[in-house]
């Protein structure tokens, strides 16, 4: 007889002693007050996990692919940035209470909001789509502390002792949130299906995704959103958490719903959107994504 125990999967000394160094520099940020730990988070990623890890070099690549005309200094400041921006990312996430205070009083803006105040009001779903850009759930806070039930879907980590706490700190963002994977769709679609509201990021490389441009060059990308939001009648509107100069703030924007048709029509629409935003403030997204992974059987 199988126990919840024995599906989990084996202990490994490296992911353990990973998730010790990690949960002990959490805990370092957590213990200074909130601006000062956002601004830690984002110098610990930038100067030192970032490099040691990895991420500096992959996020250089990945401009040097997309924007090999563009200065080499100014490519690298724009990595540099984004490594900031994914430490304060991170601090933040953990930061539950004080994050959630902080961004609860951003009030959301664009045509995309009045969209989702009558779909919710009419109880009609709404999916919430966009990018690991800025910090999303910057914008799933200022909507929730709005009365809004906006679900959050997430992939497991390989290293299920970070993966046990990263969880609880999605889960401490008030909506329901649901894991990838067969039971987690059901879940969701049951939230939808009772006028819910969820939130999907589509800008990873999927295998099986359509090659849809991006910055100019082919990326498989997933066209499930679009396709359960024409089988559930539900709203498609891309919405964007852009972090402020001042590092912590942030400027919440919703998109005017993308009008339902073809699936990859409305897909390219929604790369569009996020390519307006990439290019108006580079750093801000995550170029340590292996986007284009696919780019050769891409076209």
């Amino acid at each position: 007889m199988s126990t919840e125990a024995d599906d989990r999967p084996p202990f490994r000394l490296d992911h353990f002693l990973v998730n010790l160094a990690a949960r002990g520099l959490i805990g370092l940020a957590l213990a200074l007050p909130y601006r000062w730990r956002v601004g830690f988070g984002g110098w610990l990623v930038r100067r030192v996990v970032g490099p040691l890890a990895g991420y500096r070099a992959r996020a250089r690549a990945n401009l040097a692919l997309i924007w090999p005309d563009r200065p080499e200094a100014e490519r690298n400041a724009i990595a540099d940035a984004c490594l900031d921006n994914a430490g304060r990312t991170l601090i933040e996430n953990y930061s539950a209470a004080a994050f959630q205070a902080h961004a609860a009083a951003t009030e959301p803006q664009g045509p995309g909001y009045a969209a989702l105040i009558a779909a919710r009001d009419e109880g009609r779903p709404v999916i919430l789509v966009s990018g690991h850009f800025g910090n999303y759930e910057a914008a799933r806070a200022a909507l929730v502390a709005r009365g809004f039930e906006i679900g959050g879907l997430y992939r497991n980590l390989r290293n299920r002792y970070f993966n046990a706490h990263y969880v609880r700190t999605m889960e401490a963002f008030g909506g329901p949130v649901f894991p990838q994977g067969r039971a987690g769709t059901a879940g969701f679609v049951r939230h939808l299906k009772t006028g819910g509201q969820l939130v999907l990021l589509f800008d990873q490389d999927v295998p099986t995704g359509a090659a849809l441009p991006f910055l100019g060059r082919p990326a498989r990308t997933a066209l499930s959103a679009a396709e359960l939001a024409l089988r559930l009648k539900a709203e498609l509107i891309p919405f964007f958490a852009i972090r402020q100069p001042d590092g912590l703030d942030f400027r919440v924007e919703l998109d005017a719903p993308i009008p339902h048709g073809d699936p990859e029509m409305m897909m390219r629409q929604v790369t569009a959107a996020l390519e307006e935003r990439v290019r108006a403030h580079p750093g801000q997204w995550f170029w340590i994504h292996r986007r284009w992974k696919g780019r050769a059987r891409g076209g």
